[in-house]
């Protein structure tokens, strides 16, 4: 069981700022490059599961005969 201690806040504030001092940040490019692979593996996806939904759809409507 952990046992929570009381920090007084303007420690707790020096170590968070130690803390985000040693993130290594990513650089602009960096950003749009991740945020631009991302949005095209959402299209990517999102055209997948249009196409099998469309699929599955068809192949269920000539088993049950449904127009």
């Amino acid at each position: 069981m952990a046992i929570m201690t009381t920090k007084n806040p303007i420690e707790f504030v020096r170590e968070v700022r130690a803390e985000v001092a040693r993130v290594t940040w990513p650089t602009r490019r960096e950003t749009m490059i991740t945020t631009s692979m991302v949005f095209i593996f959402v299209v990517i996806a999102a055209l997948f599961f249009l196409a099998a939904d469309k699929i599955i759809a068809f192949v269920i409507k000539l088993l049950l005969g449904v127009s």
